[in-house]
């Protein structure tokens, strides 16, 4: 261990310190889901703009904005005021959402509410960089356990609230919820020097000679990657298939789908402690297995209940394989662990971006049986290739 780990160990962090970033981790990322579930009341509020439309895209392009250009920020400064920071901020652009007078205007929000939602993940590579070596996994598997918490419940929340009270309501029950969690966060997270000296500029440069020099997040980003696109394809269909003659269902079934894949967030704390106690290689490659299983069980059994149980699976297989790759690759290079996070969600959104895409059009093409073969077949490769490189943990 290095004298900057060293130094970073002895501010272990606490149950109650884990669970705090945990809970502002789910807050954080919830914000970038509240306009899904809502668009169609939004729309009808502003039936006649064509912006509507591009309410959920700017959220999500705003958090990838905040990936590349805020992420890298959490090896220049003091962690604990950037997230500060960003929550403040949170709150100000939910409460310009909940005032918007237009659908332009709430496009705008949007676009604010993604970037400072990172800082979700400036929480994650903090508690990573808090944690002793021998308990980063269990450490960093609790907080992403809360970050998926949020993303889960986040729908279900924000659908509710909506159809109850409006979709304005949302986002200003929202705004104080990022106030207190700022102060929360300033008062709970420690503070601690950065441990790189580069400027700004430099630190966004070096996320290419990154990329080229570590071997070790290239594996774990694209397989991550390749995870996370088989996680997408199934959601990405799951109501077309619903609503298909095979089912006969309507939208709101594939909504619950979400609160039965909140049984996958046990995962993470479970493949956290594993990695930690046997190796995150071992998790990852069982993540990758998990993973296949599901698109076979997709496959092969066609009921209901066959759906139920696979999207459980797949849930503990990606939930596994990412708590164990962010283990790996937050032992790499301490000064640099934000920008390795940079490049690792990056790389899980194209996987995700392309994995949406193809399932599409495979269900256009070829129905559910082209989906799930398609998606079995990526999974066994994926799997073969794992095995025959798999290294030592």
């Amino acid at each position: 261990m290095t004298a900057t780990d060293a130094t970073a160990a002895q501010r272990e962090p606490s149950k109650a310190l884990i669970f705090a970033m945990a809970v502002s981790a789910g807050m954080a990322a919830a914000n970038m889901y509240y306009n899904q579930p809502m668009l169609g009341i939004i729309t009808a509020e502003f039936p006649d703009s064509v912006f509507t439309r591009a309410i959920p895209p700017a959220t999500q392009l705003g958090f990838a904005i905040g990936i590349f250009l805020l992420v890298p920020l959490g090896d220049l400064m003091d962690r604990r005021r950037l997230i500060v920071t960003q929550f403040c901020v949170l709150g100000v652009a939910l409460a310009s959402a909940a005032l918007a007078p237009s659908a332009g205007m709430l496009v705008i929000s949007s676009l604010l509410i993604g970037m400072c939602s990172s800082a979700a993940q400036q929480i994650v590579p903090f508690a990573a960089a808090m944690a002793l070596e021998k308990n980063r996994g269990r450490t960093v598997g609790a907080v992403m356990g809360g970050l998926l918490c949020g993303l889960l419940f986040s729908r279900t929340l924000a659908g509710f609230v909506a159809s109850h009270f409006g979709w304005r309501a949302m986002f200003w029950l929202a705004v104080p919820m990022m106030w207190m969690t700022a102060i929360v966060m300033r008062a709970m997270l420690p503070k601690i020097a950065p441990l790189s000296t580069l400027k700004y500029s430099a630190a966004l440069k070096s996320l290419a000679e990154i990329w080229r020099s570590e071997p070790t997040l290239r594996r774990a980003s694209m397989i991550q990657a390749v995870i996370f696109a088989l996680f997408s394809s199934f959601w990405a269909v799951l109501a077309l298939y619903l609503q298909s003659p095979a089912f006969g269902l309507g939208a709101d079934t594939a909504g619950l789908f979400g609160i039965v894949g909140a049984v996958g967030v046990l995962a993470a704390p479970i493949a956290g402690r594993l990695a930690d106690r046997r190796g995150p290689q071992l998790v990852i490659w069982l993540g990758a297995a998990l993973t296949f299983a599901a698109w076979a069980m997709f496959g092969l059994w066609t009921a209901l209940a066959g759906l139920i149980i696979g999207v459980i699976v797949l849930d503990f297989g990606v939930q596994s394989a990412m708590v164990s790759n962010q283990h790996v690759i937050y032992a790499l290079r301490p000064e640099a662990r934000n920008r390795f996070n940079t490049i690792f969600m990056a790389s899980i959104f194209v996987g995700g971006a392309i994995g949406s895409s193809a399932a599409v059009s495979a269900w256009q093409a070829w129905g559910w049986s082209g989906v799930t073969l398609g998606a079995s077949a990526v999974g066994f490769v994926l799997l073969a290739v794992m095995t025959l490189t798999r290294p030592k943990s």
